[in-house]
This record gives structure tokens, sequence and C-alpha cells, in this order.
């Protein structure tokens, strides 16, 4: 486009070859554009460059010193876009806005302001300098009054100070961020949710669009709740926000996007956000889920292990070889366990490898692979190569077909560790899911070393901590046997600041860990079904589930209804 203009310049004598040849010069330097460096060279006056750049764009200009811009036109675009741009938005009317812009042929900062005002774009030429001052004077004399009362409520208390938004494989100082965040309201307002979710412990958030309202809730040990509700003219621009954080393409709207956010606060702390959009009939929903790894519990006496089941599961994670299998619904701490093996096993000696979709910590000294669908990168052919790779331990992010389970078993059976995860409800009905893959009975039970379920209990809050009465029948209905609850003080959180008046603070893990004895494998080999499987396992001392759940109730970590929640009786 500066060469089509400096050739009009040259052709219409308003400059000699000669000065278009420094001004190009400059712009390979500064990066300025060629008709602004051509006026500060004193080549060209203002008005004689706006009439060329007017008659070659086809657009007519504005002299924006004459021009009086209504203040309520100014709300449409925040500052940041319009100084990111080099826009200044000048009158609306009906669904038309129209800017003042010194390149009118900038296509993509004009879809950008389509897609985030929902106006259409018309452009007006102008000066670069004149849109400059414009902008710094008109927004400097707003001074934020734009901002709505309600974000202003939504804002205060919120403090993001020192927090960096670092792209992806390189940190990046925020200070730019931060000075756009006095001028853009949407910008100060996501580092706001994002840093507030971090002092509330949140594992997700949740940017749900709606009709006629649009709210944030945020996930605090498995429940959701809602935290605020922003304007709902600032969805795109909210929306648009994340998606530039996270490295996606903030014009496709129309399909689901995964991206990546990193934030740092301070000195020595990181934050990673999985970012997940998703196109709703109001507009895109967003899912963050919190990855800190500063929290990352790999010690596994601390995860909520009985003493019997701890020893089990280091025993199989130890064995020169077999496989073990971690199953649970999504959200139940599968990848902690997971990782605190890894962690236990992680030795110079040893050479791990991890297939993974997505990759949620970065662990040192393991090779950790990113699945990649798209190109042919699924959890089966990354298994095939690691075994070309003289591996000790791979860890497989999830088996979820006959062929990815079916290299699994064959490394498990040739003198490899293997990890992984599947979706079941219980530990024995791991073993079905495994043959109704197509996986022959001898091969489970051969390579399986043990199998773990688990689930995600939320832990009485000890600021509130209190003795509660329970009746018999209720303690029944559990299947606490009156021996067990005799003499027993039950507790529940009453609700405090500590907790935000839930009555939970923390979660802790519930096990259900079943090594592969040899009378299980022998009714593996007879085709058993996962009830028998069960019987079998708990005659040999394997703890259940909601005999876990029940354990951590008596102790007083968890409440009677977290119990219920979470756990099946043993004989539905």
């Amino acid at each position: 486009m500066s060469e089509k203009l400096g050739e009009l310049l040259v052709r219409n004598h308003a400059v000699s070859q000669e000065q278009l040849a420094e001004a190009l010069k400059g712009q390979k330097e500064t990066g300025k554009m060629v008709g602004s460096l051509l006026v500060e060279m004193g080549a060209l006056s203002d008005s004689e460059l706006l009439q060329f750049l007017s008659e070659q764009h086809g657009v007519p200009s504005i002299k924006l010193s004459e021009f009086q811009v209504d203040p309520d036109v100014l709300k449409i675009i925040p500052a940041g876009v319009a100084s990111k741009y080099q826009v200044m938005p000048i009158s609306a009317k009906d669904s038309t806005l129209t800017v003042a812009m010194m390149d009118p042929g900038n296509i993509f900062a004009l879809d950008d302001i389509k897609f985030l005002t929902g106006y259409r774009v018309e452009p007006l030429i102008a000066s670069e300098a004149a849109v400059s001052e414009a902008i710094e004077d008109y927004y400097k004399v707003e001074d934020q009054e734009n901002d709505t009362e309600k974000l202003e409520d939504l804002l205060s208390g919120f403090d993001t100070e020192g927090v960096e938004y670092i792209e992806e494989e390189e940190e990046t100082d925020l200070s730019a961020l931060e000075q756009e965040s006095e001028d853009a309201p949407v910008v100060k307002l996501v580092n706001a949710i994002l840093t507030d979710a971090i002092s509330k412990n949140c594992s997700d958030i949740h940017i749900e669009p709606y009709e006629k309202s649009f709210r944030v809730r945020f996930r605090i040990d498995g429940s959701l709740y809602e935290m605020m509700n922003p304007p709902i003219r600032m969805k795109n621009a909210i929306t648009s926000r994340i998606k530039i954080m996270s490295n996606m393409d903030i014009a496709e709207r129309r399909l689901p996007q995964d991206g990546r956010i990193k934030l740092k606060l301070g000195k020595n702390r990181e934050m990673d956000y999985r970012v997940s959009v998703l196109p709703t009939l109001f507009g895109e929903k967003i899912v963050l889920r919190l990855l800190d790894k500063s929290n990352l519990q790999l010690d596994m006496t601390k995860l909520g292990f009985g003493e019997k089941q701890l020893t089990n599961f280091q025993e199989a994670i130890h064995k020169p070889f077999g496989m073990v299998l971690v199953t649970g619904p999504t959200g139940s701490g599968k990848t902690t366990t997971l990782y605190s093996a890894i962690a236990d096993l992680n030795k110079t000696t040893e050479n791990i490898s991890t297939a993974e979709d997505p990759v949620e910590f970065n662990l040192e000294g393991i090779n950790q692979v990113q699945m990649q669908e798209g190109i042919g990168l699924t959890f089966a052919s990354a298994l095939r190569s690691f075994l070309r790779q003289d591996p000790d331990v791979i860890l497989v992010g999830e088996i979820r077909d006959f062929e990815t389970a079916e290299i699994a078993i064959k490394a498990a059976l040739t003198g490899h560790m293997v990890l992984s995860t599947l979706h079941t409800n219980d530990a024995p009905s791991t073993v079905n899911r495994l043959l109704n893959m197509g996986i022959e009975p001898f091969l489970v039970s051969s390579s399986v070393n043990l199998i773990l379920a688990q689930r995600l209990a939320r832990k009485i809050c000890p600021e509130c901590k209190a003795p509660v009465e329970i009746s018999k029948s209720r303690l029944e209905k559990l299947g606490v046997t009156p021996e067990q609850y005799e003499g027993v003080t039950f507790y529940e959180g009453k609700g405090c600041e500590v907790c935000n008046h839930t009555g939970n603070k923390g979660r802790i893990a519930l096990y259900e860990v079943m090594p592969m004895y040899e009378p299980l494998k022998e009714l593996v080999l007879q085709g058993a079904s996962s009830i028998e499987l069960k019987k079998e396992a708990m005659s040999l001392g394997m703890q259940s589930l909601r005999q876990s759940g029940i354990e951590k109730f008596l102790a007083g970590q968890i409440n009677y209804e977290e119990v219920l929640k979470t756990t099946v009786r043993d004989d539905d």
C-alpha cells in the first residue's frame, strides 16, 4: 500500500524520487507509515497527504481539529482498541459507526472493530498525527467516565498489580498491558477475573453469554458459584480479549477453539490457564481451567490414601513391568494421582515418556508429548514411537480405543511399566471395559498390576467446623454400622468468610485400590461380571469408594452429605 502511495506522489510531482527513497528507508527503521515520514521531512503538508490518501483509497478525508466528538460515541470503542489500531470514533447512526484513521486499507483493524462493537464500520481518512492527538485528548478527558457504574463496582476490590501475561514460550513484561488497563476497562476486568479466581482457589472459570444476561462463575472445591454479571454490551470485547491472550483466531466464532494463557504473578509464581471456547446460541462460552504448578500435590502420602492402599499402589508402580490403571470421571483428580506416581518413579536411571491431551503441567526430567489428532499424533501413534525410544515408564493420558489399549498392554507385557486412565465408575468395572474394547481376557489378567478408582470430596472448613447430631437411620442409610459410629463425634462446617460461607474448604481424594490378586485373575479368565469381581476383591481386603468415604466421615474430614454425593452403597 505504501509503495502505491509513493508512486502516486512521485507521478503527481508532489515529492521527488529521492525523498520517497529516504522515506522508505525510514519506514524500515521506524515502522512508521511513508506518508507520515514525508510530512515529518517537510516534503508534504498534512492537507496534501490527506488529499492523496483520499484519492488513493477513494475515501473522504476529515479534519479532526474541526470536529467535536459526542462522548457517547467514545463509549463504543475502548481506549485500548482505539490506541492499538489508531482509530478515532466520530459518529454512530443506526448500525453504522464512522471512524477516522490514517490507513482505511487496514482490513484487520476494521474487521476487529466491527466484531468488537457490532457496528458496520465506515472509515474516513485523517492524518496520523491528528488521530493520535484526538485519541489522547478525548480519552484522557473522559478518564474512564465511559465505564458504567456497574463495571466500576465489579472492579472495586480487585488487585491486579504485578500481573504479567506471558506469551507462549516467551515472557513478556506487561507494563504495556497495565498501561492499557488504565484506559481499557475490558482488559482490567479480564485481569481481575483471572486474579480473583486464583485468590479464591478456583479450579475453573465459566464465562457464559445468554440472551439478556452475561455471567461469570467459579468452580471452587467442585461446586460452581456465580461471582459477577458484567454488562452484556461487553460480551464480545471480553471474549475477544481472552481469545487474543490465548493465541486464538478472534475472527472465528463458529467453531470450538482451544488455547492457553500464562500469567506471571510477582517474581516467583506463574499460573497457566487452559482455555476452551465453545460457540453457543447467544455467543461464545469460555471455560478456563487453572493449572497452578505451585499447588500441584506430588506427595502421595497427602492425597488421601489409606495406609494399606498406599502400600499396594506403590508396590504396583515400582514393579519392573505391567499396567496400573486410574479411573474416575473428569475432574476427579486422576492427573494428580498419575503425576505423583511419575514423580515417585522419576530418577536419572529411568527413561519416562508421557502422551497427554493436554499436557497440564511441565515436569522436570519427563519427556512429555502433547497429542495433535489433527496431524495424526494420537495416543496410539505416540505409544508406537515411545517403544522405539528405549522407555522404562510410559504414561498414556487415556485409553480410548482398542488400538491404544492393545499397544499399551503389549508394552506392559514386554518389560515396560505403563500408567494410564479409563473412564469407569469403579475399579472392578474397568476390567469389563477393557474386555468390551476387544482385549482378550488372558491379556488383561497377565498385564494389569492394579486398578485404582477415585473421587474428590470437599473437606470440612477447619475455621467453622462444629459438632452436629446425625440420626441412626441416616447413618444406617450411609452404611455405617453401630460399632463404627458408637462414641464418634460428627462434624460439619457452619459457613464463614474463609470458606465463602459454604462450610467446605479444600478437597481430599477417596480411593478404591484393587490389586490384581491371583483369585481375581482367575475370575477374569472365567468371564466374571464386575459385581463378582467386586465381591471377591472386597473379600480380599479392598476398601470400596463408599468405605473410603465413611472412613473420612468418621474421622471428621468430610461431612455426611459429601459421602452421599460422591459415592454409592456397595450393595447398590
